[in-house]
């Protein structure tokens, strides 16, 4: 698939990014609603901050379980990684908490930690590193969990199955708003995978898209995927490097795309927060 490279094909202007605010400890996992709005949380104060269409920033949820990984379902809840118990999380718009898993077989995860919901199917896709956090009393992954996969959450189940065993630390994750295509980062392997949907949510066909890892991911209405970890980095859905992005932080941890018209690129990054205008749109 050709595809532009020039510097400024997916910007709408220059590619400094703004600062939205500086007042968190650690930001990730943004998602966005059916109005536009952005939901994003600060993990280690465990708190889930709204940023509206209007620019303004206010607590959506307090005691998040702390949330990482966010996305939106069809019905509008907010989906959540609470790796607090290491549990999947469904969160109603008035802030009412249902908790969709909280063990495998019995074992416990590793830390469940982004996720995407399948648009068609309602299952829900998500990661399972192990990262040490310091509210755990543990200090090592249950060994009989077996590692750290990537699972799928069929809807209605109280149990995952295993969609690949074979990453080192899967993290972010992203799929095709058609449903037929899932991208995952395997980021201790610097890796990102692309991979076929089949009808039952079973992934065949897994290729490597990229040899770059990364913490969050997002996609545009053009289907070019947006990797994070030092900046952003975008490629055609050829696997091309179209854009880099450089964020003033130590660390970009994640991304979607927001606002009324999903043309607001807005990038959690260490203690920040950033936006960036973009020409193309972000997909739902």
């Amino acid at each position: 698939m050709a595809q532009s490279t020039k510097s400024n094909s997916i910007l709408a202007g220059s590619a400094t990014p703004q600062l939205v605010a500086r007042q968190f400890k650690f930001t990730e996992g943004p998602a966005v609603d059916k109005a536009g709005n952005i939901f994003f949380t600060d993990q280690p104060n465990d708190k889930i901050w709204k940023f509206d269409t209007s620019g303004k920033l206010s607590v959506f949820l307090e005691k998040t379980g702390r949330s990482n990984g966010l996305y939106f379902d069809k019905q509008g809840n907010l989906l959540a990684c609470a790796d607090e118990q290491n549990q999947l999380w469904s969160i109603s718009p008035d802030g009412n908490v249902t908790v969709l898993l909280d063990n495998v077989q019995g074992h416990r995860l590793n830390g469940p930690n982004d996720l995407w919901p399948h648009p068609r199917n309602g299952g829900i896709y998500f990661t399972d590193p192990y990262y040490q956090r310091p509210y755990w009393t543990r200090t090592e992954p249950d060994p009989n969990l077996g590692g750290q996969k990537l699972y799928f959450l069929p809807k209605g189940q109280t149990q995952p199955v295993v969609a690949d065993d074979q990453l080192q630390q899967p993290n972010g994750i992203v799929g095709t708003p058609d449903g037929r295509l899932l991208y995952v980062a395997d980021i201790k392997a610097n890796k990102t995978y692309r991979y076929e949907i089949s009808a039952d949510g079973k992934l065949t066909n897994r290729q490597l898209f990229v040899a770059q890892g990364s913490d969050g991911m997002t996609i545009d209405n053009e289907g070019n995927v947006y990797l994070t970890g030092k900046g952003v980095t975008v490629y055609s859905s050829a696997g091309q490097q179209i854009q880099q992005i450089d964020v003033p932080a130590g660390w970009t941890a994640n991304l979607c795309f927001g606002g009324k018209e999903r043309k607001t690129l807005f990038i959690t990054a260490s203690e920040a927060a950033f936006i960036l205008p973009m020409r193309v749109k972000g997909v739902q």
